[in-house]
């Protein structure tokens, strides 16, 4: 009996640990590529300096990419200030957004190393570390994050933190709590929180909430 129940219990583990270590590689993954093609669509070529269109183009088709190949596995945050967010609406635990803070970090820090490695002398500078094309910066603490330790420059790095971040907790408390409020009670976001609880059994009890409220007479149907 003993045994067999070290045995599920090791099981469980593995495949938990199996999930968690694919969706942290996911993130690695994305945020890497991210940074690498994003950053690298900003150096200065001594031949022709990149247009704002070629620079949007490009980070749209890193973003692309990365999220068409790590959505299934991770969610593709590929940058804190998503998972901040999605910490925020109760949507990932603290464990989880922590771990994958690290990971997204460490990917933009290898992307950029390899962007580092593999640009000629003349053209790489300082990565665009600070680049501002005239429509903003960044919004990726990540993507600055990398080129600041490749590059070992963090001057006003803390703007490219602050920045991002409160945009993504005050987006995240006006739609998840004014425009689209959801029903989860306050132990049900301490769970979710400490990561105690999937998420995917809160969210599939709400909508037998709302059907309990309707009136038997209601014909129309909510999508």
């Amino acid at each position: 009996m003993e045994s067999g129940l070290w045995s599920g219990a090791h099981m469980l583990v593995c495949q938990v640990w199996t999930a968690v270590s694919k969706a942290l590689f996911a993130e690695f993954l994305a945020t890497g590529l991210y940074v690498f093609f994003g950053v690298g669509s900003v150096l200065r070529w001594p031949s022709a300096l990149p247009s704002v269109l070629q620079i949007a183009i490009t980070f749209n088709l890193a973003t692309a990419t990365a999220v068409q190949v790590t959505w299934k596995t991770s969610g593709a945050h590929a940058n804190p200030a998503v998972t901040l967010a999605f910490l925020v609406a109760s949507h990932i635990s603290l464990p989880r957004a922590m771990a994958y803070i690290a990971a997204q970090l460490a990917g933009a820090t290898v992307g950029a190393a390899l962007l580092y490695g593999v640009a000629p002398g003349d053209v790489r500078g300082t990565l665009g570390i600070n680049v501002i094309y005239f429509t903003g910066c960044s919004m990726n603490p990540a993507r600055s994050f990398g080129p600041a330790v490749i590059i070992g420059k963090f001057t006003v790095h803390w703007i490219f933190w602050v920045g991002p971040l409160t945009g993504a907790v005050l987006a995240s408390l006006i739609y998840n709590f004014i425009l689209f409020p959801d029903t989860k009670t306050m132990a049900q976001r301490l769970a979710i929180l400490m990561g105690t609880t999937e998420v995917e059994k809160v969210v599939e009890v709400e909508p037998e909430k709302k059907d309990s409220h309707s009136s038997s007479g209601d014909t129309e149907v909510s999508v």
